[in-house]
């Protein structure tokens, strides 16, 4: 008999307990699923089949009810440290072994979670883009001359192609959120300190967050609750304070002054969020236009500010050493950080003070925000012929979250007629992640709550 199982967790733990599945049933189908797709530049290290299957027979003996994330399999980004697997931020000169996983990992497998592998990156996780990888370049899983999304490219295509029911990724600059509309998955961008960055090889360590990729809100909200939880190894890790059920209904939503919102020429693109925001009014929201300069300057500060020193800081010693190791364009950004001073550092975050100052302004009328994910789309020929001013307009509306210490998810929202997706970000205030996950899951359902592009496995019995 074969039958098609959904891999989004609630299917999977229905299957499970009702003893139509068992957790190696899946592990063998996800790798079929994994040899048929070749060489698609998705992993960076990925676990030999029998070590999968021998976490699965672990668990074969436990408890469901003891185990929220029972036999549901995972990728994380390989910026994210997996004990006796090596580390490389895709740059293999600087690849490590490290003797810890990193707390956020080892909170999912704790909850039952299954890891299949570590996923390709923009390197150092420095990009928007997906290409900047000498492991290759991932392919939108909806065109392959399409970019899939950076930094955490290969963990969205994973979720995307079925191959994983859920990744991490992380996101400083939007990586968590780019690639997630790229692909018509669910990216959602925790509040900075809420899950763990112990263990992750840092872009900008005081502004870096691990995201989560899923096929549904439910699931980056599950998740998010097994994931999370202070760890006192992280000098930026916070206490999750009580979570606002749901934002309230009726809820205002801001939106950027018509001339401020930007789609480089994408008209399609522009379209399609017009309707997003038709279905947000749908579901009980309001609609404020509010002035979006201020999140906009912030954005600027992160490539034109001192934050471009914080990069090069993470990465130091073995810039000074092994500079030529370093993909050419990452090199270019990162040297930038050369040009700042101390001086300037402080005037930066001078002047992100005064910004979020400002922006509490446009806080005070509305509930969250909802922006385009990415004004548009490129392909990877565009992208190679213009690096870093085509990854720049794709930070146009990602950039600013985490210096504003803000939290994000990005959802599917419907198809150009090329066949390539479109997101839209719903942004909230620190601390109302599990708030925006609620509000996501309604604009899914509303919109018929599709995702990726294959997110089935066959699996015969």
């Amino acid at each position: 008999m074969t039958d098609l199982i959904s891999l989004d967790i609630e299917s999977l733990l229905t299957a499970y307990r009702t003893a139509q599945l068992q957790p190696t049933d899946v592990i063998e189908s996800v790798y079929r699923r994994i040899a048929a797709r070749g060489n698609d530049a998705v992993w960076i290290h990925l676990l030999p089949q029998a070590q999968a299957i021998a976490q699965a027979q672990v668990l074969a003996g436990s408890n469901l009810d003891d185990l929220p994330l029972y036999g549901i399999p995972f990728a994380v980004k390989d910026n994210i440290d997996v004990a006796k697997m090596p580390t490389t931020a895709a740059c293999p000169a600087y690849s490590y072994i490290p003797e810890k996983t990193a707390t956020v990992v080892d909170r999912l497998l704790q909850a039952g979670a299954i890891l299949i592998g570590k996923t390709n990156l923009d390197q150092f996780a420095t990009g928007l883009v997906g290409v900047r990888s000498p492991y290759g370049a991932c392919s939108n899983v909806f065109h392959d001359d399409y970019i899939s999304g950076g930094s955490s490219s290969g963990s969205a295509v994973a979720v995307a192609a079925g191959l994983v029911s859920f990744s991490l990724g992380t996101d400083t600059a939007g990586s968590g959120r780019v690639p997630a509309a790229f692909n018509n998955i669910v990216g959602l961008k925790p509040t900075r300190g809420v899950l763990s960055t112990s263990g992750v090889v840092p872009a900008c360590r005081s502004l870096d967050c691990v995201s989560i990729f899923t096929l549904n809100c439910q699931d980056a909200r599950i998740v998010w609750q097994f994931a999370t939880g202070f760890d006192a190894s992280d000098n930026y890790s916070r206490q999750v304070p009580p979570q606002t059920a749901a934002i309230p209904l009726p809820f205002s939503f801001g939106v950027p002054k018509a001339d401020q919102l930007k789609f480089f020429g994408d008209a399609a693109a522009a379209d399609l969020y017009e309707q997003g925001l038709q279905r947000l009014k749908a579901i009980g929201g309001n609609l404020v236009e509010i002035d979006f300069q201020p999140f906009q300057q912030a954005a600027n500060l992160l490539y034109s500010g001192a934050w471009v020193a914080e990069r090069l800081a993470a990465i130091q010693s073995f810039f000074e050493t092994q500079a030529d190791a370093i993909h050419p364009v990452v090199r270019q950004i990162i040297s930038n950080g050369l040009r700042y001073t101390a001086v300037d550092t402080f005037k930066s975050f001078y002047a992100l003070e005064a910004l979020k100052q400002e922006a509490t302004q446009q806080w005070q009328k509305v509930n969250i925000l909802a922006l385009p994910t990415t004004g548009t789309i490129y392909t990877k020929a565009e992208v190679e012929a213009d690096p870093i001013a085509l990854n720049t307009n794709l930070g146009y509306y990602t950039n600013f979250v985490n210096l504003m210490d803000l939290c994000a998810i990005a959802l599917p929202s419907g198809f150009r007629a090329n066949g390539l997706p479109t997101g839209i970000t719903l942004i909230g205030q620190a601390f109302q992640d599990v708030a925006l996950c609620k509000l996501g899951d309604r604009y899914h359902h509303h919109m018929g709550g599709t995702c990726g592009k294959i997110t089935s496995v066959r699996i015969s019995a």
